[in-house]
């Protein structure tokens, strides 16, 4: 079975688009950065040299220093799919990351995003 084309994207062409999604909504980078650190324990310079690097979504999550372990708190649907049903881990996590910019942008308060 041939991959999604997800996994060969590179993260640095979608990460503007989370950005510009929390943007319009009266969020920041700032934020986006904390919900990406939070769910793969990237720190500001890693995750900078993830973008750097144009490594696609499937390497970025692979390397991901730690995977935050209360990420299977985040449920919900995404493009129509609950994300707690998704069988595939490397899409299950792009999905995680994909609610925790969505529940940004719907102006959640980053307590409640970061699932404390």
């Amino acid at each position: 079975m041939a991959k999604h084309r997800i996994y060969t994207t590179s993260f640095a062409s979608v990460y503007p688009l989370y950005v510009a999604k929390a943007e319009k909504k009266g969020r920041t980078r700032a934020e986006v950065d904390q919900v990406i650190s939070w769910l793969t324990g990237y720190d500001p310079k890693e995750l900078e040299a993830q973008l750097e690097r144009r490594t696609d979504f499937e390497t970025f999550f692979a390397e991901a220093p730690r995977l935050n372990p209360s990420r299977a708190l985040i449920k919900g649907v995404v493009c129509g799919v609950r994300v707690e049903d998704i069988k595939e881990p490397i899409m299950q996590e792009i999905r995680y990351l994909d609610k925790l910019v969505d529940e940004l942008a719907r102006g959640k308060t980053m307590e409640n995003i970061l699932r404390k």
